[in-house]
């Protein structure tokens, strides 16, 4: 049977199936979003690295999480808008069953991610006195070591099974990238044991982390409300919100494509997975990072920095002078050279 049928050794992915003018404007969003999110990300990573004051273990999570959003769409955006704007669809096996790999694993790895994140706020609020104990640098290396392996390592199997497929014609994916749904609706042979298999993945992966997400904001939560009121209370809920919104939007999408049956959702998966694959990874950080006062300080010393190092100045002021960026801890008075001289020369004849 499988013998008459042609064996399918690269894709289409058709993309969405819109007008020209509408294909222009999608493009223009998607980019204009995408970009962004990759710059702002970015801009993240390099001032948490470079800001003393944000060598923390919060925002070194952050810094992660920053460093996973930059990678997790660039895996599939970049071949949507280049089907939208070129109109190439096509895509080989490899590179669809590596595209398939890295989009689970990453996915994978986001959850795994926030429940660090979580208990690492569980820890500074529940057991402020044990925290640089726990989450000391080592540990939060580890913690986040742990959590892209065992992201990266949770996919392989399936990712196995699912290159070991027959997949006959017609090659056409119904998807902007090759996700599970529409890839083994084109198999030849039966996928009931694949899409169990799938089902119970996601299961264990998605609502075991949610589960574990909740049960540490539970306990904050509780935490929180037993502070005084004339204490950090607010700035401990401000911040755990912050933390919970990217949590719900993430597992809200998430949730709603992985953790339902298979079959006669490719569309509606579609369109909902533009969420997560474009959008989030911009509101992410704007609701992590930017919104937080440390590390938009941060930012505006950065950016102070960067406007400094275009106007180079040597302010004199009664005998010093000021060199490098106002406000960092570069900026530091310098003695002229004649001036050190005669100060030494001083300090040599009160000494004898």
């Amino acid at each position: 049977m499988v013998s008459n049928e042609t064996i399918v050794k690269e894709f289409i992915l058709l993309g969405f199936t819109v007008t020209f003018h509408m294909e222009i404007v999608l493009f223009c969003l998607v980019f204009i979003v995408y970009t962004l999110s990759i710059i702002i990300n970015v801009t993240i990573i390099i001032v948490i690295r470079t800001e003393q004051q944000l060598h923390k273990p919060m925002y070194f999570f952050i810094g992660v999480f920053s460093f996973l959003e930059v990678w997790y769409p660039t895996v599939t955006v970049p071949g949507l808008l280049r089907g939208l704007l070129l109109r190439l669809k096509d895509i080989s096996f490899g590179c669809c069953m590596a595209q398939f790999y890295l989009h689970f694993a990453l996915g994978a790895t986001e959850n795994f991610l926030l429940v660090v994140m979580a208990f690492d706020r569980y820890v500074a609020i529940c057991k402020p006195l044990h925290y640089m104990l726990i989450m000391k640098h080592r540990n939060c290396l580890m913690f986040s070591l742990g959590a892209w392996i065992g992201g990266f390592s949770a996919i392989i199997f399936l990712c196995i099974q699912l290159s070991q497929v027959t997949y006959c014609g017609p090659n056409k994916v119904d998807h902007y990238y090759c996700d599970f749904a529409p890839l083994v609706k084109l198999a030849c042979s039966d996928t009931r044991h694949l899409e169990t298999l799938f089902f119970m993945m996601s299961c264990m992966v998605i609502l075991l982390s949610f589960l574990l997400i909740i049960v540490s904001y539970a306990y904050i939560l509780t935490s929180i409300l037993k502070l005084p009121a004339n204490t950090n209370r607010k700035k401990a809920f401000y911040t755990c919100a912050s933390h919970m919104i990217v949590v719900l939007i993430f597992y809200g999408t998430t949730i709603f494509m992985f953790i339902r049956p298979t079959s006669d959702k490719v569309h509606i998966n579609k369109m909902v997975s533009l969420f997560p694959s474009v959008m989030t990874p911009l509101l992410n950080p704007i609701i992590y990072s930017l919104r937080n006062q440390d590390v938009k300080m941060a930012l505006q010393k950065m950016t102070h920095c960067m406007e400094d190092s275009y106007t180079p100045f040597i302010a004199v002021n009664h005998g010093r002078s000021y060199r490098g960026c106002r406000g960092s801890s570069h900026y530091r008075a310098q003695e002229p050279e004649g001036a050190q001289r005669h100060l030494c020369h001083i300090r040599r004849h009160t000494k004898h």
